[in-house]
């Protein structure tokens, strides 16, 4: 139970409702377990009668009363506080459940980008969601069931003892037998919670990459081999449930036929020390009641062994991305205002993934309130210099400065506070569209949304869907064309009114005459602004205050429009190709 000592925390936060859970457990069955003592003394006093030891019949009948009085009183107290017990004990496990998931989640967005290349999405939901609710079942039912057990045992045997000491030991010999089960049956289980787990997540990643990939499936037309490959899967998950099912399902026969066996020997031993008139008949009576009370907490043992374990595997699997350090951190939590310049000094970038070096020696000046334009061929490095300012990754080798200040020792929430950063593959959330471009500015009152929305050349779009900017987008926007999603993308970063505005290739999607609407409104909406565009056409560039051409990671070119078109090279062959496309 290593790894569930992470949740020690939790069980301290809400100790005060757990220990006034486990005080009123105890109050439950201190109650349920005088139960057997009365019926013993109801057959004691019947058999005094029948033995004429007893000859007043009414004081007989008057017990009897009394004693079904009493239980019928404990059974309801007992069974008050038994809700009482799941009222704070099982809501305590839904308190600790919420907390966990919540630190999940703040952690997931704490890591890299690095971090969500390397796992799944799947893998990543089923940890915060299965695993998850497998660790509630610990800190909720398996306390709860284990205190029942715990308090049953301590108080029913103390009692057992007091009737008969030597009947009781013989009804504890099955349970050394019982203790060596449960250990070697938790081991088994734990090992096949792993791999369960394990499946359960290929399962959920598979699921999760074919729907979000179903328009390739069709437009494929893969969709039986699609199908066989969850069958695969599913059929595998199938087997592993199954084992580790077969390894549950033999607790609880287990446990029954070691009660079995102690019924037999109550039944048996006292039976003959009844004969030699040892023991009254009650006393069977009340030791049969007491193993039968305890046949429940014995049989549980096993549940609640296979809870643990499976708890256990699963915290396993939430521990390592609760201890993965983000490589991204805030070194500087004092506030900052950002004007805008940024400079690059010697940068150089390799992902650690696949080695590649993106960029090399990168020495480069920008400042606040210009444009820069950055052009190249794919995977010249754009978008990575781009990423870097808004410091997505850490630079391998260099320094870049915001406003004269070494950018990883600033204040991260700061600066990207001020970015308004539209990626070249646009992400929209499955809301309205006017949610949407709020995401930018999330107290944007109805005009503010309007004038973006215009700036971005997409409000006569919006206003011609029946729900106009409250229509529902599909998952990832998918319910608008690709010139859309940009438009509205582009929206969202105006809105934001930042210092810093980043476009990455976010008109690719647009018609000319379009791009030229918006990049006429943009003039206007980053006056003052930093501004990168990084494009694949000359006329998004041709109005930057400085064009950036890269080529395999580094520099080759750098100045006006007018300077480049002049100069033999990467620009001079774009704009003459494009110029000529243009006249065809």
């Amino acid at each position: 139970m290593k790894a569930l000592q992470y949740i020690n925390k939790y069980l301290s936060k809400y100790k005060w409702r757990i220990i006034i859970g486990l005080f009123i457990t105890i109050l439950s069955k201190l109650l349920a377990l005088q139960v057997p003592r009365i019926i013993g003394n109801s057959f004691n006093i019947v058999e005094k009668y029948l033995n004429n030891e007893v000859t007043n019949l009414s004081f007989v009948k008057e017990e009897l009363l009394k004693n079904v009085l009493i239980i019928i009183g404990v059974a309801l107290l007992s069974g008050f506080f038994t809700f009482l017990m799941r009222q704070t004990i099982i809501v305590t496990s839904r308190l600790i459940e919420f907390d966990l998931k919540n630190e999940i989640y703040q952690q997931y967005q704490k890591l890299s980008l690095n971090f969500y290349k390397k796992n799944r999405t799947g893998d990543l939901m089923n940890r915060i969601s299965e695993d998850v609710s497998k660790v509630r079942m610990y800190v909720g039912p398996a306390i709860m069931y284990t205190m029942n057990m715990i308090v049953l045992f301590a108080v029913g045997f103390t009692q057992m003892i007091q009737v008969d000491k030597q009947l009781t030991l013989y009804t504890l010999i099955p349970f050394p037998l019982l203790s060596i089960s449960i250990f070697i049956l938790s081991k088994v289980i734990h090992k096949r919670s792993t791999i369960v787990q394990q499946y359960l997540s290929k399962l959920t990643t598979f699921n999760q990459e074919f729907f979000s990939g179903i328009d390739v499936v069709k437009s494929y037309g893969i969709e039986p081999a699609i199908i066989k490959g969850f069958d695969i899967i599913s059929d595998e998950s199938k087997e592993k449930n199954i084992d580790l099912q077969k390894a549950n399902a033999l607790f609880f026969p287990l446990m029954i036929l070691l009660i079995g066996i102690s019924n037999l020997i109550v039944i048996y031993i006292g039976g003959l020390r009844y004969i030699n008139g040892d023991i009254q008949s009650g006393v069977i009576i009340e030791f049969i009641m007491y193993v039968n009370i305890l046949t429940w907490p014995v049989a549980v043992v096993g549940w609640v062994t296979s809870i643990v374990q499976q708890a256990e595997a699963s915290q396993v699997r939430i521990n390592e991305f609760l201890n993965e350090v983000p490589e991204i951190i805030n070194n500087n939590e004092n506030p900052l205002s950002v004007a805008g310049k940024i400079t690059f000094k010697n940068v150089s970038f390799t992902y650690d993934d696949t080695n590649i070096t993106a960029l090399k020696n990168i020495n480069l000046s920008v400042e606040a309130g210009e444009t820069i334009a950055i052009l190249g061929n794919t995977g010249s490095g754009r978008s990575t210099l781009i990423e870097l300012i808004s410091r997505l990754y850490d630079v391998s080798e260099g320094t870049i400065y915001i406003d004269e200040k070494p950018l990883k020792e600033s204040n991260l929430n700061d600066i990207r506070a001020q970015i308004g950063f539209v990626p070249q593959d646009p992400f929209l959330f499955s809301d309205t569209i006017e949610n949407n471009i709020k995401f930018g500015k999330e107290d944007a009152q109805k005009e503010e949304i309007i004038e973006a929305a215009k700036n971005a050349v997409v409000h006569s779009n919006i206003i011609e869907f029946a729900n106009g900017y409250k229509t529902i987008l599909g998952e990832r926007g998918v319910t608008l064309s690709g010139g859309q999603k940009q438009r509205v993308s582009i929206a969202r970063a105006i809105i934001k009114d930042p210092k810093i505005l980043i476009f990455d290739d976010c008109l690719s999607a647009v018609d000319t005459e379009t791009e030229e609407k918006i990049l006429s409104n943009l003039k206007k909406v980053s006056k003052n602004k930093t501004t990168f565009i990084i494009s694949h056409r000359v006329s998004s560039a041709k109005n930057a205050d400085k064009i950036i051409i890269l080529d395999n990671g580094e520099i080759t070119q750098q100045g006006t429009h007018n300077q480049l078109i002049n100069i033999e090279g990467y620009y001079k062959e774009l704009y003459e190709q494009q110029l000529l496309e243009k006249e065809i």
